[in-house]
């Protein structure tokens, strides 16, 4: 019988609120981004003015005395969960900042990004398969396009709206994943432009370039809103037209990636890939954009919670391992191989190489050493 995990997963789903609800929705994210951007500046402010640091605590006492002030009495008219769920989330990105794994926080905007709200156990109702928040006396018109696991119950609900103006719903449920079946296959893979992913096996996954396939609508679009006289209706209608184009091409891509990583993730029991570093790789105004239509982070972290959930092994080679330079057949090491070779010859036995195909094999090789041995790969040096 095959173990299983216990994970918090989330199902996220269209939905489409009436006016009334459309109305509350939209007064509950102006509150969480004020409330938002009014504790980040008070702790911004402590500290360069006092040396002083501000906790979530603290910053749930100033919502209260703000919710007294005549000119913020309106938040009282919204629910207070997300409120208090905007104050945890500033209070999660500054504990990021400190541990420096991401940049210090920003103000949320009103035009940039999506907006949200998110509800726990106490401001919603979930009765019958039907979901009904926090001052709203209706539920939801979910479009339930795949059900949830049998008997699970929401612990959190997230409600969004992308820039391109679509409503969506995110549910937390609590569940179990069973574990693949034991297979005795290995694969390395080599992230790039040209191929989106190539394999130790000697498979190369095409990169459909799918900004690239939408790049004219695109640049019809932006150059129509560039026209449009700012704060005119006109110019939010070519915002939205905009927006849809690019929602459009993050749906297509986040769709293949997920194909691809659970196809990766059933059909081998250890992947490994190299750790990149894709921060410093977009400041490459020659490479940023194709970089960024690839989507290596995203591929990374799909492929590290379904590894975790299916029983799967995920090994991460050091980013400076010269996989590319390294023969996989006898190991010489090259001096140099610029990033315009893509076929080459070993000068110690003579064997010729694919460039990906064998950077896929010398990260699969490093990563059974690391599987075998528990220990780090560390670029080689002469």
């Amino acid at each position: 019988m095959s173990s299983v995990s216990v994970v918090k997963r989330a199902f996220r789903y269209r939905f489409y609120p009436t006016p009334a609800q459309e109305v509350e929705l939209l007064r509950t994210f102006g509150c969480v981004r004020l409330v938002y951007n009014r504790a980040l500046e008070a702790r911004t402010a402590a500290w360069y003015g006092e040396r002083r640091r501000v906790n979530y605590v603290q910053t749930s006492a100033l919502l209260t005395e703000w919710k007294k002030t005549d000119g913020l009495g309106f938040l009282n008219e919204v629910s207070s969960v997300p409120l208090q769920q905007s104050l945890r989330h500033l209070q999660s990105a500054f504990a990021a900042f400190w541990e420096k794994r991401s940049r210090y926080p920003r103000f949320k905007s009103r035009k940039r990004g999506r907006a949200s709200a998110e509800y726990t156990r106490s401001a919603f109702r979930w009765r019958d398969g039907r979901l009904t928040l926090a001052k709203m006396d209706g539920p939801l018109d979910v479009v339930w396009s795949r059900p949830l696991p049998e008997g699970a119950e929401p612990s959190t609900v997230t409600v969004s709206r992308d820039p391109a103006g679509r409503w969506h719903v995110s549910i937390l449920v609590e569940t179990t994943v069973a574990h693949a079946p034991p297979v005795d296959r290995v694969v390395g893979v080599d992230a790039g432009i040209t191929s989106l992913l190539t394999l130790s096996t000697g498979e190369k996954i095409t990169n459909p370039g799918h900004e690239r396939r939408d790049r004219e609508r695109l640049a019809r679009g932006q150059r129509a809103l560039a026209r449009k006289e700012k704060g005119s209706a006109n110019r939010v209608k070519a915002r939205l037209r905009v927006a849809r184009v690019h929602a459009r091409i993050a749906d297509r891509r986040r769709d293949l990636l997920h194909k691809l990583t659970t196809r990766l993730v059933r059909e081998n029991q250890l992947v490994v890939i190299e750790d990149l570093a894709v921060r410093n790789m977009l400041r490459n105004r020659s490479l940023a954009r194709a970089i960024s239509d690839a989507g290596w982070s995203e591929l990374r972290s799909m492929l590290e919670y379904k590894c975790d959930w299916y029983g799967r092994d995920l090994v991460v080679v050091d980013r400076w391992f010269p996989s590319s330079k390294t023969c996989s057949h006898c190991g010489h090491l090259l001096d140099l191989l610029p990033l315009r070779v893509r076929e080459w010859t070993c000068p110690g036995c003579g064997v010729s190489h694919d460039r990906d195909v064998n950077a896929a094999r010398n990260i699969l090789a490093a990563g059974r050493a690391v599987a075998a041995c528990g220990a780090g790969v560390r670029p080689t040096r002469r």
